[in-house]
């Protein structure tokens, strides 16, 4: 569907807006307000049903409709996500994941797993496994660490944050680095990483310790691999992205 830029943003990436991502925020905005009508709200975009729910709150539900529009949705450089999180006292106790051109339902609870699914199957129990020689990475990592990744054998491919929190779940996929410039990764891009953690995959930092759970704790990096040998690769490509 075609961009409609919102006013006032400083980039074309955070100003992207299409008709779908209103039409898919509104859909789960419905049925939310019909069976969690008590929770707080934090959505990306300003539709009309947002308007019911409180903006702060001990329960916070958190819905980015489609994450990476620009870059990964209207140019299909690679996954678009569609996220949904719930959040206790400030750590997310619920996460779902979708990559629709994926054909990937992916979700977990805090202490329960996680599960994946396909639109014509029922969700299975999911755990990460160390297949395939793609890892996902932001649109914008420096050279020095795609080389990094190139060196170890690697096939690097550029995803939306979404779909890199949730990387080495995807089918082919091994690992994910998100490097936010400048920032932290946001809110919003945190949520994968709880269905990633119920699956058994590394989730760090640059570091390499555990990526905060606090949702909103600065964090510029975020590290998702299958295992310890792909994160200490990732842990060079994020040390060579920072020199």
């Amino acid at each position: 569907m075609a961009n409609r830029p919102k006013t006032g943003e400083q980039s074309p990436v955070k100003a992207a807006l299409t008709a779908a991502d209103m039409v898919v925020q509104e859909t789960l905005l419905g049925a939310l307000r019909a069976d969690l009508p008590g929770v707080a709200l934090e959505a990306e975009e300003d539709t009309p049903t947002a308007a019911h729910f409180a903006k702060a709150g001990p329960t916070l539900v958190v819905i980015d409709p489609i994450d990476g529009t620009l870059r990964f949705y209207l140019e299909g450089l690679g996954p678009y996500a569609i996220m949904a999180g719930l959040a206790s006292e400030g750590v997310y106790s619920g996460a779902l994941v979708a990559l629709p051109r994926e054909d990937l339902f992916l979700d977990a609870l805090r202490g329960e797993g996680a599960r994946i699914a396909r639109s014509n199957s029922e969700p299975t129990s999911l755990r990460c496994s160390r297949e395939g020689h793609r890892v996902l990475v932001s649109h914008d990592l420096p050279r020095s660490a795609v080389g990094v990744l190139l060196a170890a054998g690697f096939e690097v491919a550029p995803a939306s944050g979404g779909a890199i929190s949730v990387a080495p779940l995807i089918p082919g996929v091994r690992a994910g680095i998100r490097l936010v410039r400048g920032g932290s990764v946001s809110v919003r891009g945190r949520i994968g990483a709880l269905i990633s953690r119920e699956a058994g995959a590394r989730v760090c930092g640059a570091d390499g310790q555990p990526f905060p759970e606090e949702i909103r704790e600065p964090a510029s990096t975020l590290l998702v691999a299958a295992d310890d040998e792909d994160l200490a690769v990732l842990k060079v490509a994020a040390a060579a992205a920072q020199a």
